[in-house]
């Protein structure tokens, strides 16, 4: 028997494997047997917004978020979108609404930096990229991007130490080139 919980599984591993229109059906059915269920809502948001769906996705970050104000990754998830679609000031709104539920998520600074670093406000993504190396040290993203904004601040030294971070940790496993929050 299909269970709400179930159903959430099986729709967060097609999400996973960048198959979320077959995600989708799944969480709107276990919406159906437990409709007040905030996860469920996140979850769906997140395949409507890898489908590119993002009013969508944003409504039902909103239904998540109605249900339990404490989300974090609905409010990450909606900023993200707001970041993509170039709505900078919303996308900003919800990085400190994140951040004010969970200042230990290093995602969070990372995309909050990222966002900085797209208005020129360097000092301000140094510090949000350092917030994110110091909660987890060998997060590629945020080192990347911690170089990058130390080359924008004419902080060789410190550019080229992120830079042996980074050789090290690219010497332990492959990793693409990031370039865009996450």
């Amino acid at each position: 028997m299909e269970t709400a919980s179930f159903l959430n599984d099986s729709g967060i591993a097609l999400t996973e494997a960048n198959r979320p229109y077959e995600a989708i059906p799944l969480f709107r059915k276990a919406l159906i047997m437990d409709p007040e269920n905030p996860l469920l809502w996140l979850n769906l948001g997140i395949a409507q917004q890898r489908t590119g769906d993002y009013n969508e996705a944003i409504d039902s970050f909103h239904r998540a978020i109605a249900i339990d104000n404490n989300i974090a990754d609905a409010w990450l998830s909606m900023g993200l979108i707001y970041y993509e679609t170039e709505e900078f000031e919303l996308a900003g709104d919800c990085y400190r609404s994140a951040l004010s539920r969970n200042e230990q998520d290093p995602k969070i600074w990372n995309n909050f930096g990222v966002l900085f670093f797209t208005e020129g406000s360097f000092e301000e993504a140094r510090r949000c990229f350092e917030e994110a190396v110091g909660l987890s040290p060998h997060y590629y993203d945020a080192l990347y991007n911690l170089r990058d904004t130390c080359r924008e601040l004419k902080d060789y030294r410190a550019a080229a130490e992120f830079e042996r971070a980074l050789s090290g940790l690219n010497a332990m496993r492959g990793h693409a080139h990031p370039g865009k929050p996450e």
